[in-house]
C-alpha cells in the first residue's frame, strides 16, 4: 500500500483514502509543504496574506 497519510479537518481521524470513512468528508494532507530558500513566489504569497489579513 502507497501513500501518504491523510487527516479529516472534520472529526480529525487520520486515513490513507481521500474520503474520510467516519464522516465522509474530504481528507487533507497534515504535512507541511516543502521549504525552499529559493521561494520565487514568496513575495507576491505575503502580498496576498497581508492584503487577506488587512480585510478583517
Amino acid at each position: 500500500m502507497a501513500g501518504r497519510m491523510k487527516k479529516c479537518e472534520r472529526c480529525e481521524l487520520y486515513t490513507l483514502r481521500e474520503r474520510c470513512p467516519r464522516c465522509g468528508m474530504i481528507t487533507v494532507s497534515p504535512h507541511p509543504l516543502k521549504f525552499s530558500p529559493e521561494d520565487r513566489w514568496g513575495v507576491w504569497r505575503r502580498k496576498a496574506k497581508k492584503m487577506v489579513l488587512n480585510d478583517d
